[in-house]
């Protein structure tokens, strides 16, 4: 027993770290110091929200494995970063982010028990219910805090770091592309071209400038390039078809009008996903000759 609550800190360390999926506790402590830079309310709402999840799957007695590696806290913790921007600290916002940081540990579930990648439509799902919920129960919208983003490529791409846990500082960006870095350099590369490839091409869909500089058409980039690192040149192309792809639906889903979040990104990786099984079920020749 003592085992267990000792590894909670540890796991939900992970879990932040599993925002960018990264397995690293170190990748969760950077990622809390951008937090508490931006925002100390957000980096408080991440860290209740993962511990809730985390600990959620400890009680019902989930795969240790997945506990350990921070499976079932990423989505949690997005879900505080996310609400705690879009709406005031209350005492119902405290309640819906506690069912939301459960009920993410019940859908990642699913998706792992039948080895499904979820990445984080846990959170998107709970997020788009909860803030129209929240909305119709009349909770206070949070203070809106402007940001003035920084200018140049290498803003461009730390805005596209910190947009993917809703930090427009240059600081917050910098400080998650060293959380990523540390535990896996070839995903931060990964990752740094997916935010210059996704500006660069929703610069061409003629986006507002504006927004492209906030990080606001790259985080997905980002997370899609991450997801997709690897040495192999076949991992490249990958990464770059799921960046376009995210990139294609971000810009649809803006012009629509719609709450994005992190959706285009997993659309993108899933469609990516499929291409990638269905050119490696094509055999040219199928005589075998």
């Amino acid at each position: 027993m003592k085992s267990g609550a000792a590894d909670l800190p540890t796991a939900s360390l992970r879990g932040v770290g599993q925002i960018f999926l990264q397995e690293s506790a170190w990748s969760g402590i950077l990622l809390l110091l951008g937090l508490l830079y931006g925002s100390p309310l957000m980096a408080a709402a991440v860290v209740g929200s993962t511990l809730a999840g985390t600990l959620t799957a400890k009680l019902l007695g989930y795969d240790q494995r997945h506990i350990s590696g921070g499976l079932y806290g990423f989505n949690a913790a997005l879900l505080g970063a996310g609400l705690s921007l879009y709406f005031a600290p209350t005492a119902l916002l405290a309640l819906v982010l506690l069912a939301a940081a459960v009920l993410s540990t019940l859908l990642m579930r699913w998706f792992l028990s039948r080895n499904l990648p979820a990445y984080t439509f846990p959170f998107i799902l709970l997020t788009w219910v909860s803030v129209y919920a929240l909305h119709l129960l009349g909770a206070p919208a949070a203070e809106v805090q402007s940001v003035a983003p920084a200018a140049g490529p290498l803003a461009l791409v730390s805005h596209g770091f910190g947009q993917v846990v809703f930090r427009g500082e240059a600081l917050a960006g910098v400080l998650f592309f060293l959380a990523v870095f540390a535990h896996s350099p070839i995903a931060a590369l990964y990752g740094l071209a997916g935010a210059l490839v996704g500006a660069g091409a929703t610069h061409y869909l003629h986006e507002p400038a504006a927004q492209i500089q906030q990080g606001l058409f790259s985080f997905n980039g980002v997370l899609c390039g991450v997801a997709f690192a690897g040495s192999r040149r076949r991992d490249g192309l990958l990464a770059l078809v799921a960046v376009l792809l995210s990139v294609t639906i971000n810009a649809l889903m803006a012009r629509w009008q719609l709450l994005a979040l992190t959706f285009p990104f997993v659309l993108a990786s899933w469609l990516t996903l499929l291409l990638k099984q269905l050119a490696a079920g094509f055999n040219p020749n199928p005589t075998g000759k």
